[in-house]
């Protein structure tokens, strides 16, 4: 087995929607913000290669967005990063066997898809790979609600389906996979949010999506102003590093600029922080 991140194209959000209720003099100092207000975010993938198959977590958010959307949320760059990166790692899209998503908001899902061409469609790429998602998850972008719609890529959701490559899970296990991969679910951020755990020979590692999207959130009472329950969340957040810390295990960081990776412990304080970051993850 070989579990790598992958990198994927960077996006820039308002710091203060990323950090929910935390004060500005604290979260500035995690993540410094530009003149708009915007902090960097990393789209990370997680890829894993295990008998024969590769299975890549995560597609990031691509580069499917037109110009003027793609400036509101500071894409960069035009190209489509993830693709040349699978590239580069041996593994190019359409060697893809599954293709795991936590959840369809666009900087998730979006690297499903093609970079953006004027006058033309979108494609949907990894054409052999089965799409798994839970089935929370695809219901809400199916029945979007008003607080998130725009979180949504139009028409992803049915293009999946209409693939004949779909697979929705709501349990610990899909036939798609082998026993080292299990998932978990959380509901605080988005319904059927789907967090995936590999075994590997060095540790678990567990793909944390939006529940933890990097190392300042491994702090329990920091939230996303885009988390639907936030007080959910954090009881989801505890429990989450609790198991992860006992195992052992590492968690993967998707939004994290610099860190791709670390193992949650608690401190002297008895919080949790996050030890032995890793820019990047190449574990065999």
């Amino acid at each position: 087995m070989r579990a790598r991140s992958i990198e994927g194209n960077r996006q820039r959000l308002d710091g203060g929607a990323m950090y929910g209720n935390c004060p500005r003099a604290l979260w500035e100092k995690w993540s410094p913000p530009d003149a708009r207000n915007r902090i960097e975010l990393a789209c990370r993938a997680l890829l894993v290669e295990t008998g024969g198959l590769r299975v890549l977590l995560e597609t990031g958010i691509g580069a499917f967005f037109d110009p003027v959307m793609r400036e509101r949320f500071g894409v960069e760059p035009a190209e489509h990063v993830l693709l040349a990166s699978l590239e580069a790692a041996g593994a190019p899209h359409e060697s893809i066997d599954v293709v795991v998503l936590s959840h369809l908001h666009f900087d998730h899902a979006g690297g499903l898809l093609s970079a953006w061409r004027e006058g033309k469609e979108s494609e949907l790429l990894f054409p052999r790979a089965r799409y798994v998602v839970s089935r929370g998850a695809f219901e809400r972008a199916t029945h979007a609600h008003d607080r998130d719609r725009a979180s949504f890529v139009p028409r992803l959701a049915e293009r999946l389906a209409e693939s004949g490559r779909l697979e929705l899970v709501d349990g610990e296990r899909t036939a798609a996979l082998p026993d080292a991969f299990r998932f978990t679910f959380s509901e605080g951020h988005t319904p059927g949010l789907m967090l995936t755990t590999v075994t590997t020979p060095r540790a678990p590692i567990t793909f944390a999506s939006d529940l933890v999207p990097g190392v300042p959130w491994v702090h329990v009472p920091i939230t996303m102003g885009y988390d639907r329950f936030p007080e959910k969340l954090v009881e989801e957040k505890r429990a989450l590093l609790e198991r992860v810390a006992s195992e052992g295990g590492a968690l993967a960081f998707t939004h994290d600029p610099a860190v791709a990776a670390a193992f949650p412990k608690r401190d002297a304080k008895g919080r949790f922080v996050a030890e032995g970051a890793m820019a990047v993850v190449d574990w065999m």
